[in-house]
């Protein structure tokens, strides 16, 4: 992998049943991002132990400035649950050389409305397990997280069962558009910054 990659991690749980939960939108996400880089996803084992711990894709991503072809990024979807995501993050941005400051972490967020993105390095992890497992396993807080708001729980629903379950009826239909806009947000972050990704999903129209 050459200087200057991006590792673009999508979080979620293994396995279908927990393929349409909202705690699944990074991955969905990813899924979106290997379509426009053309690449699909391989298992990653060797490199991180016995058992795969991820599966990759690896492409470039969008246009820089001026038209020439995207950095190249390595998509990855962790195999192992939510909670201990870190592991295999570290593993791959070891194995890639890529620093956690070009770590992009892609993940559901309850604290924010359905279908509206935000972007931030660093802070706290606001009790996401796969955050906290992240940031303990690569040592520092300073990677980026695209911020997909799934929303808060209706009435008094368990956060921890409102974020495994699937999106409902009316969001699945907005759900489309939503994660096309994410994997948007994604693609500003590798070819024009962390600042123009903010401006532009941070800024109401």
């Amino acid at each position: 992998m050459t200087e200057g990659a991006w590792l673009v991690v999508g979080l979620g749980n293994p396995g279908p049943q927990y393929a349409g939960n909202r705690h699944n939108v990074g991955q969905m996400v990813l899924d979106e991002l290997a379509a426009r880089t053309s690449s699909s996803f391989g298992s990653r084992g060797g490199l991180l132990g016995r058992r795969p711990q991820a599966v990759t894709a690896e492409g470039r991503l969008g246009v820089l400035p001026g038209g020439a072809p995207g950095p190249r990024v390595v998509l990855a979807k962790p195999t192992t649950y939510m909670n201990v995501s870190g592991g295999p993050v570290a593993a791959l941005a070891s194995y890639y050389s890529v620093d956690p400051e070009r770590v992009i972490m892609v993940h559901d967020e309850m604290d924010i409305p359905f279908a509206e993105i935000k972007l931030k390095r660093g802070g706290g992890e606001g009790g996401h397990n796969g955050l906290r497992d992240t940031t303990k396993a690569l040592g520092t807080k300073e990677y980026v997280r695209v911020r997909v708001g799934v929303g808060r729980p209706p009435g008094r629903m368990d956060p921890a069962d409102f974020v495994l379950r699937d999106f409902s009826t009316v969001e699945r239909k907005e759900l489309p558009f939503l994660l096309d806009a994410a994997a948007d947000a994604v693609e500003l972050v590798v070819t024009q910054g962390l600042e123009a990704a903010q401006l532009r999903f941070h800024t109401k129209s």
